[in-house]
């Protein structure tokens, strides 16, 4: 593995040995030609447990219009049906503390799952920094191999230039 032990030190001015994990899976994704970007929405679900995306669905919801309407619409009916149509049976009077109590414990249960999500999120925009600095990393690695080899071939050419120079002058000396 001499050629991955030389590319370490030409890319990245250190042994293979001191690569991490990410330099040396780029490494080799480059030395061995294969692809390294993929589909982040699917690596990244692949990785998210049931409770995560439970989390995950139930803050979408919960942060959408239509939650808000149709929450809004459940407590005009419970306030309406409390006071209006069931005056003397009502199961909430006003000032509706049953009502209150259903709210506090949707909002206790509400908050802790919107903050998972986040924490998701934030993990979720981890994840994907990571895999950019992977695709940059692999991009720079292959441009400075494409560097290099435009390099070698003009110095290549440079170097048979000088000798057709030399054996150009050496003809030359010998005409006069």
């Amino acid at each position: 593995m001499k050629p991955f032990e030389d590319a370490a030190q030409i890319l990245f001015g250190k042994p293979a040995s001191d690569l991490d994990e990410t330099e040396r899976d780029v490494l080799l994704h480059s030395h061995e030609g294969r692809i390294l970007s993929e589909d982040r929405n699917v690596a990244f679900q692949s990785k998210q447990s049931a409770g995560e995306r439970i989390a995950d669905a139930i803050a979408r919801v919960g942060g959408s219009w239509a939650f808000i309407t149709g929450f809004i619409a459940f407590l005009v009916v419970w306030t309406l049906a409390n006071t209006i149509l069931l005056t003397k049976d009502a199961f909430d009077p006003y000032p509706f503390i049953f009502l209150n109590l259903v709210l506090s414990m949707i909002a206790a249960l509400q908050a802790p799952i919107i903050m998972m999500s986040q924490n998701r999120q934030a993990t979720r925009d981890r994840f994907e920094a990571s895999k950019d600095y992977e695709v940059n990393l692999k991009a720079e690695i292959e441009l400075m191999a494409l560097h290099h080899k435009i390099d070698t071939h003009l110095i290549g050419e440079i170097a048979a230039l000088k000798m057709e120079v030399l054996q150009l002058r050496e003809a030359l000396r010998q005409k006069e």
